[in-house]
């Protein structure tokens, strides 16, 4: 696979791509209003180049609006937005920006091949068709027809159909969604793969554990507003107590909730959880005043964190 094309300023004496001292993406004090709504409510970040970037929120928390506007589909209200030091409008221009949609896009009565070879047509400088549908995993599904495939080899499709300019920047929204395991493996795979090759991958996705297996980097959104930026591991960090997990059938729901520092009980089959800020408490109590056995006491998952981090938990 080549470089990705980062060529924004001038050009190497070796005929490589000259890859620009700026950050992939650059929003600084951005703002979006439609009317009363304020979608965003002044958004500061930095995307480097070659980084693995998930972009999380929930339901209208300004993710796509975001998104728009980096690709150029809609203006700040206030503030500035970058891709490569240009304006995004330019940068796609250039074919430095493609974007990875969840629908839409698909001539049904096409081959995947057909597809790709169409979408090259469009452009005035591509990568091969062949070598996009192998980096995209569909070599083998090259001649059927796409209305044929199944919503996972869609998407990888238009995964194909994204590299052709051979981007320095990609987004995807919900990228693996109908994905089979194999499928997510070898589609995270090839992200991987471009991003150590300079490729920036912004991704916006509902299946949390990819966020925290795959990203670099994680950006939760809320309510217009950046309210977390960091690693996995630091997001998790964020959020405050751990869960404690224990076999108890018939467990005493009320008494748990009663223990000092307890957020939350749940009971799964002969299994209860206890969310707490003290977790020795509770451990003491299920192991002085209960039968419990196999207790296990773990630090708050991604979703917790998302959960609490995005106040999602009040609602």
């Amino acid at each position: 696979m080549t470089t990705p094309r980062a060529l924004v300023r001038g050009a190497s004496t070796t005929g490589a791509p000259s890859v620009p001292a700026v950050p992939a993406v650059r929003l600084a004090g951005v703002t979006k209003d439609f009317g009363p709504v304020h979608a965003v409510r002044g958004i500061d970040l930095e995307l480097q180049q070659g980084e693995i970037v998930a972009f999380l929120g929930p339901n209208g928390a300004g993710k796509t609006t975001t998104i728009d506007m980096v690709l150029g589909l809609s203006r700040p209200t206030s503030g500035t937005t970058q891709v490569l030091g240009l304006a995004p409008r330019h940068a796609i221009a250039r074919g430095l920006v493609s974007a990875v949609m969840q629908t839409g896009g698909l001539l049904k009565d096409l081959t995947v091949r057909e597809t790709v070879r169409y979408t090259a047509s469009l452009f005035a400088d591509t990568r091969p068709v062949d070598e996009v549908l192998e980096n995209a995993g569909i070599t083998a599904i090259a001649d059927r027809k796409v209305a044929k495939c199944s919503g996972g080899e869609q998407q990888r499709l238009r995964f194909a159909m994204a590299l052709l300019s051979d981007p320095a920047l990609l987004l995807l929204d919900e990228p693996t969604t109908g994905m089979d395991v194999e499928g997510r493996r070898t589609f995270w795979s090839a992200i991987r793969a471009d991003a150590e090759r300079g490729r920036t991958i912004l991704f916006a996705t509902h299946y949390l554990e990819e966020a925290d297996q795959y990203a670099d980097r994680i950006v939760l959104i809320s309510h217009g507003r950046i309210v977390a930026d960091g690693t996995g591991a630091q997001i998790k960090a964020l959020a405050s107590g751990r869960t404690v997990r224990a076999t108890l059938p018939g467990a005493d729901t009320s008494a748990l909730a009663a223990i000092d520092g307890v957020t939350g009980v749940e009971v799964r089959g002969d299994a209860v959880l206890v969310h707490t800020k003290d977790s020795d408490a509770v451990a003491r109590h299920l192991l002085t005043r209960t039968s419990a056995r196999d207790l296990e006491i773990t630090a708050q998952g991604l979703e917790q964190a998302f959960l609490s981090l995005t106040g999602e938990d009040d609602a």
